[in-house]
């Protein structure tokens, strides 16, 4: 394999590794107690990416088929840029002295990650695709426990980390499984034994989506994420939200859908059953819930569900409306976040109580507070809205009738806690009437949010289009 072929279709992968290179020889070499400058660094960089993502041509096959640079995997790093950028962005303004003096440690950390999502996308080789996963897997077990003297924020990290040890096992247990059938850690070679449809070969990928059901927090193995969502930093955890999920799904079309043929109709029971009790298991235990990062938790469990049931339809539409759907969830969920930091900077508090009378104190950030809502419970006409309906409507054309009907039910029962959340805000009198201060670089990203969700949701024909492109090449 000559360079001159390997630099163009790794030029977003060997771009990210300069960044991490700069960033962390740059935070080595500033002064000071405060290092968060580097971030500075880091989001600029990532910004040159997602310029370049936006010109890279599809088609490049690396190393004999095992790292390819198609529609779906360019789709995907563009999505992990957007939210790393806007991750970066936010922690920014995070005022932790030990962050401050410790950020050259974050940004790396969370750049490494990034990698590993970038090759994660691309991998077509099960070997690359488990030493992706750990790549991407590691710094995060390590981010969330970034605020180390808090024993919160220990107890959630060592939770999460013990828990996605378990969930990488699982994976490799089923890939052994795989290997040991098919003869061959190539995924091309991989569906061609699946066709034969040996029962320890099915066995090794069921034993794998187990594990990747702890990757993407899908019920019953969410256990990690309420913890986790709470203690650690808002900044993290709205960026955690989004894009290690985005990577577990496009791995999962990788080895469920990609080129399976007849065969994927196996996985259709199994996903319509794990997309049901995802949505009823996350809507219903948000109810209850008083801390709004815990609130935000398990409503994202909740949507996971609900992208869910787009893999269960097994279709060129299911799979597009699913990616669209993290688009659209994307902007809403980091923007929720980004609204929690800025008010739990400005009270010190991030209970639900907190947000009585914030039209009355910060109007434009109530305002978009409840876009971020609205979007989230699927009203018109926002991105969330269109987000629900189309993976709804790719289900009804596959005939899986009670799964839409059970998911738009449940969407209602949604609407009753993010409505809460709006009562608190534009109905209750506030505790207090200084109006909440927001950071610059905070506001920056929630304006973005606010108008990535309106924008999506008055016109969302140019997303629907790339990610049907995106989702072509799997069938």
């Amino acid at each position: 394999m000559t360079a001159v072929p390997l630099i163009p279709g790794m030029a977003l992968e060997v771009g990210l590794a300069i960044v991490i290179l700069v960033v962390l020889l740059g935070g080595l070499a500033l002064r000071g107690p405060d290092k968060r400058r580097i971030g500075v660094v880091a989001a600029v960089g990532l910004v040159i990416l997602l310029g370049l993502a936006f010109r890279v041509e599809p088609g490049s096959v690396l190393f004999r088929g095992t790292f390819v640079q198609d529609e779906l995997a360019i789709f995907a790093k563009r999505l992990f840029l957007v939210a790393t950028i806007l991750g970066v962005l936010a922690s920014l303004n995070l005022r932790a002295e030990t962050f401050a003096r410790r950020a050259t440690e974050y940004y790396v950390a969370m750049l490494a990650s990034l990698l590993g999502m970038f090759i994660l996308a691309s991998a077509r080789e099960l070997i690359l695709l488990f030493v992706a996963f750990e790549l991407m897997s590691i710094p995060l077990y390590v981010l969330s426990g970034f605020r180390k003297r808090e024993g919160e924020a220990v107890e959630a990290a060592l939770k999460f980390f013990l828990i996605g040890t378990v969930s990488s096992a699982l994976i490799a247990y089923g890939l052994s499984f795989i290997y040991g059938i098919a003869l061959t850690t190539d995924l091309a070679g991989v569906v061609g034994a699946l066709q034969d449809g040996h029962p320890l070969l099915i066995l090794g990928m069921v034993l794998a989506l187990g594990g990747l059901g702890f990757k993407i927090a899908a019920f019953p193995f969410h256990m990690w994420v309420p913890d986790t969502y709470e203690a650690a930093n808002t900044p993290f955890v709205a960026w955690l939200s989004v894009a290690p999920k985005a990577a577990g799904f496009v791995v999962m079309f990788r080895l469920y859908l990609e080129g399976v043929g007849n065969p994927v109709l196996l996985w259709v029971p199994l996903m319509t059953g794990l997309a049901a009790v995802t949505i009823v298991a996350g809507n219903l235990m948000a109810i209850p819930q008083q801390n709004i990062k815990r609130l935000l938790a398990y409503s994202g469990i909740a949507h996971i569900g609900y992208m869910l049931v787009g893999f269960a339809a097994v279709s060129v539409n299911g799979v597009a409306m699913m990616l669209f759907y993290l688009v659209a969830y994307l902007f809403g969920n980091m923007g929720a976040f980004f609204v929690v930091e800025a008010v739990a900077q400005a009270d010190g508090s991030e209970a639900i109580s907190a947000y009585k009378g914030l039209a009355q104190r910060s109007p434009v950030l109530a305002l978009c507070m409840l876009l971020f809502l609205l979007s989230l419970g699927g009203i018109p006409f926002v991105a969330g809205f269109w987000a629900k309906l189309y993976v709804f409507w790719a289900a009804a054309e596959q005939g899986l009738y009670w799964l839409v009907l059970l998911g738009a039910i449940l969407t209602v029962v949604a609407l009753f806690y993010y409505l809460l959340v709006a009562k608190r805000m534009y109905i209750d009198a506030p505790e207090q009437m200084q109006p909440v201060p927001v950071p610059r670089l905070l506001g920056l990203c929630i304006f973005v949010c606010a108008v990535g969700v309106v924008v999506m949701g008055l016109y969302p024909r140019p997303v629907v289009m790339a990610a049907l492109r995106a989702a072509t090449g799997l069938f």
